[in-house]
């Protein structure tokens, strides 16, 4: 099976709409996100929500904790470019409010708002105005009798038990256009609690590991649990939950759903090779020079940095354009084809024009335009020169492997 046909199976679940935004059934895995701002403060919060949608950020959360974030949020929901949920916690006259100030979701812990009657309320107001519920379970705020029917501790029974007893409390208004999260910062809780979850309710689910903590830590706890369950076809939206600048959680939710398929590519995909002694660059600069000067283009490319020209063009053959660097230039490729030689100063600047072009007209209009056979041959007179000077064992590892058989035998 070839890895173009590789593709990860999803749970079908109910369709909900979040604003434009459909969430769950067919629908593509969205990616959230959170404002850091004061939602009080309507230019910084917009500001930061287009700064979110550029960053590929489909959903867009605003805390509503008092009366003058709903004034804001009355003010932003018009301008947003994304649908706004409002984030409630202890006060449900919040979420009416909210509602009022337009919002296209809501957001409920159940842990915080406990009153049946306050509950239904905002329930019955949701389905009158056909706004969706997240029911936003968070291992570190259960209901205290959920801690203490199981022993004092959170488990991934009482997470799955919080999320349905707030499905009942809806039911009972005949409300039902609902997502659910059961979230936790323990990776291995988190990823039981959904799949238990997944089993109990046909619901979409918003996947995320809470207080992951800063990258790259908080990156790798988050990447650990969102990407387990999504492999396993759970999950309809997802949020990475940083101590950091909000844009990183949109661009690793959106990196993350390309890696794996499940979203269309937007952004190139740089790949690059770790290094070795054949490198006559400092390829982990060139390859971060290359990520900046891409940045946030709509480039979806592969898009390789590769140390040598031994073996880069052919370890990256498969990507839509590369450079393979020699001693003070570099070799540039388009499908494993060598097509330009360039300076090495001028190696990152020429993979972005060329990237560009690729784009606007196609691959084989830019392999037309240059003569490939010479780029070829300057591409193995380099590659002669370079394992006439290193021979073919660059790192010196036959050598070591012939010590290593002595000693074992």
């Amino acid at each position: 099976m070839d890895a173009a046909s590789v593709t990860f199976p999803r749970r079908r679940t109910r369709q909900i709409n979040v604003g434009s935004v459909a969430v769950g059934g067919d629908a593509p895995i969205s990616i959230q996100s959170m404002t850091t701002t004061k939602t009080a403060d309507v230019e910084g919060t917009l500001q930061q929500i287009y700064a979110l949608a550029a960053a590929g950020c489909d959903i867009v959360r605003c805390t509503c904790n008092e009366p003058e974030a709903a004034e804001g949020l009355a003010r932003i929901v018009p301008r947003s470019p994304v649908p706004i949920i409002a984030d409630i916690h202890h006060q449900y006259r919040m979420a009416l409010a909210a509602l009022e100030a337009g919002v296209q979701g809501l957001r409920l812990n159940p842990g915080n708002i406990r009153k049946p009657e306050h509950i239904k309320a905002v329930a019955s107001e949701c389905r009158d105005r056909g706004v969706p519920i997240r029911i936003g379970v968070n291992g570190g705020s259960l209901d205290p009798s959920l801690y203490e029917k199981y022993g004092g501790r959170v488990t991934p029974e009482a997470m799955v038990e919080s999320a349905m007893m707030e499905l009942a409390y809806f039911a009972e208004v005949d409300f039902s256009d609902v997502k659910i999260s059961v979230k936790a910062s323990n990776v291995p809780l988190m990823i039981e609690a959904y799949r238990q979850l997944a089993d109990a309710t046909d619901h979409p689910l918003h996947l995320g590991v809470t207080e992951a903590g800063p990258p790259p830590a908080g990156l790798v706890k988050g990447t650990a649990g969102l990407a387990t369950l999504l492999a396993e076809g759970i999950g309809d939206t997802i949020r990475y939950s940083l101590t950091a600048d909000p844009v990183e959680e949109a661009r690793a939710g959106r990196q993350l759903l390309e890696a794996m398929g499940l979203r269309e590519r937007k952004n190139i995909d740089l790949i690059a090779c770790p290094s070795c002694g054949r490198a006559e660059v400092d390829v982990i600069q060139v390859a971060a020079d290359a990520q900046a000067a891409f940045g946030d283009r709509e480039i979806p490319l592969q898009v390789a940095v590769m140390g040598c020209v031994v073996n880069g063009p052919g370890e990256a053959r498969d990507a839509d354009l590369g450079i393979a660097a020699g001693r003070g230039r570099g070799h540039l490729f388009v499908k494993g084809q060598n097509v330009a030689v360039v300076p090495e100063d001028e190696m990152v600047e020429q993979l972005v024009e060329w990237a560009e072009y690729i784009v606007e007209h196609g691959t084989d209009a830019a392999l037309a335009r240059v003569d490939t056979t010479k780029a070829a041959r300057e591409a193995e007179r380099d590659r002669a020169r370079l394992l006439g000077e290193q021979g073919d064992d660059a790192n010196a590892s036959e050598a070591r492997v012939e010590v290593i058989r002595k000693i074992s035998r």
